[in-house]
C-alpha cells in the first residue's frame, strides 16, 4: 500500500497560537510550513506552485494584518480553485461564514482552541487528503486533454486543474458531460434543457445560472466557449 505524505500551511499572526497550532499539527501530517500572515502566506503558496509541490491542506486565520484570511483564500483560489482549507478565527462571523459556504473549506475553529474538536477535525480532513490522493492513485484513468491546464477522466466523469480534481454540483457536472460527450459540437440552450432537465420551457435562468458557476471554477483556463444566441461548445485539443 502507497504511503501518502501530506503537508499543510499554516497561517496564524499571533505567535502562542501559531507555536500551539504547529505542535498538534505536527502529530498528525508530516510536513507543517507556517506563515505570519497572509502576505507572506501568498508568497510560499506562489513559490510552491511554480515547482508544483502544492499544500495538501491550508489551515488559516481570518483577522491578520498585510493581508487577512478572506483576501487570501480569494488569491490562493485563483491559482488554486480546489485548494482545501480550515479557518481558525477568534470569532465566528455570520458573513464570512456565508462567503465560505462554496469553498473547500474542510472546518472552522473558534479561539480559544478546543484541543480534542481541533484533533478530531484534523484527523477527519488528513483522512480525507489521504483517499483523495489514493483515488488519483488506483483509479484507472482515461484523461480527455481539454487545454494546458484542464483534462477530463472518461471513466469517472471527473474534472482536473492540474491533476487536482475540479469539485462540481451535480448539474455544473451534468452541463459539462453533455458538452464533453457531444466535443467539437455547438450545444444550443434547448438541447442543454431537453438533455440535463428533461423540459425544454425551463427558465433560460437556471441554465445560465448553472453554466456561470462552472465557467467561474475554471475561469483560470476557460475551456468552454459561448457562441452568443447559438450556444456552447468545447473545442478539441490537437496533440502535438
Amino acid at each position: 500500500m502507497q504511503n501518502f505524505k501530506t503537508k499543510v500551511l499554516l497561517v496564524e499572526d499571533e505567535e502562542l497560537a501559531r507555536k500551539t497550532l504547529t505542535f498538534y499539527l505536527n502529530t498528525v501530517f508530516d510536513e507543517v510550513v507556517t506563515a505570519c500572515d497572509g502576505a507572506e502566506a501568498l508568497e510560499i503558496i506562489k513559490e510552491s506552485f511554480s515547482k508544483k509541490e502544492n499544500f495538501d491542506l491550508i489551515i488559516s486565520d481570518l483577522n491578520m494584518p498585510n493581508l487577512n484570511g478572506m483576501q487570501m483564500i480569494d488569491e490562493i483560489l485563483k491559482l488554486l480553485p480546489n485548494q482545501r482549507f480550515i479557518i481558525v478565527s477568534a470569532h465566528k462571523n455570520e458573513e464570512d461564514l456565508l462567503k465560505l459556504i462554496n469553498l473547500r473549506v474542510s472546518g472552522y475553529f473558534v479561539k480559544p482552541l478546543n484541543i480534542d474538536n481541533m484533533m478530531e477535525m484534523l484527523q477527519k480532513a488528513k483522512e480525507e487528503v489521504i483517499l483523495d490522493k489514493e483515488m488519483k492513485e488506483n483509479t484507472p484513468q482515461k484523461l480527455l486533454k481539454l487545454n494546458n491546464s484542464y483534462t477530463y477522466d472518461l471513466q469517472t466523469n471527473k474534472l482536473y486543474n492540474n491533476k487536482i480534481i475540479v469539485k462540481l454540483s451535480k448539474k455544473e457536472s451534468e452541463v459539462l458531460e453533455v458538452l464533453i460527450t457531444n466535443i467539437g459540437e455547438l450545444i444550443s440552450l434547448d438541447r442543454f434543457k431537453q438533455e440535463i432537465w428533461n423540459n425544454v420551457d425551463i427558465n433560460d435562468s437556471s441554465f445560465r445560472t448553472v453554466m456561470k458557476r462552472l465557467k467561474d471554477k475554471i475561469k483560470d483556463d476557460d475551456f468552454i466557449l459561448s457562441q452568443k444566441g447559438y450556444g456552447y461548445i468545447i473545442e478539441k485539443v490537437l496533440d502535438k
